[in-house]
């Protein structure tokens, strides 16, 4: 992991869980309700359960990413978005599951796997934590995955890494792990890639990481 010489970190911190309850039993995802102790009082909050995601940013070797665009209903729109998927399949490891996912939405495989960056999605809402790898060395996987529902469609195409960043300045782009890839891809490219941690490296800021691989996981459709 790159070393911060600012002192900006983000603090874990684990309150006392006095009472906790599914409130709503979806499909894909659950409501959870908390009740937790902080700074003396009991407070209560409602989020979103999620299992977590990982999400790919490829880039090939004439500095070119892989986008994809797919129809997400909530926001009514065919949003561009790099590779991602859920972590819904019980023990399965976040690096084999970014393997699994870049060959169903990409019918790709890469050679070359690092940690581009880790983000809260929306952490006033839900616990999902996303981890973005960056995959280098790809090649096609030979055959094409089945795809499904909003996937059976998506367009894929290949566009000059500053151009979508510009694309991102320009305010077209929405996605937001798409847009931190992007940003953080053409950072770290500045920075000679010295920022990128190792493919395997811990990811001690997912709040359920370790439930999960132990075979904890809710299951879910891939809806990422």
């Amino acid at each position: 992991m790159a070393r911060v010489t600012s002192g900006l970190q983000d603090e874990p911190f684990r309150p006392e869980i006095v009472s906790s309850e599914v409130v709503f039993d979806g499909k894909i995802w659950d409501v959870r309700r908390d009740d937790f102790r902080y700074n003396g009082d009991v407070i209560t909050r409602e989020y979103v359960d999620h299992t977590g995601a990982v999400g790919i940013l490829v880039l090939d070797d004439d500095d070119r990413v892989l986008l994809i665009k797919q129809y997400r209903h909530p926001v009514r729109h065919r949003d561009w978005e790099i590779p991602a998927g859920l972590l819904d399949q019980a023990g399965e490891d976040p690096l084999e599951a970014a393997k699994r996912e870049l060959g169903e939405e990409a019918d790709l495989t890469a050679e070359t796997w690092n940690v581009l960056t880790d983000v809260f999605t929306s952490p006033g809402g839900n616990d999902e934590v996303i981890r973005i790898y960056l995959a280098r060395g790809v090649k096609p996987t030979g055959s094409a995955f089945a795809r499904e529902a909003e996937e059976a469609d998506i367009e894929v195409r290949w566009v000059p890494l500053d151009e979508a960043v510009d694309a991102v300045l320009a305010r077209s782009l929405h996605n937001a792990p798409l847009l931190i890839a992007l940003l953080t891809a053409r950072t770290a490219r500045e920075k000679g890639w010295s920022t990128l941690g190792a493919a395997d490296e811990p990811w001690p800021s997912h709040p359920k990481l370790e439930r999960l691989v132990q075979g904890g996981a809710t299951g879910g459709t891939g809806a990422e």
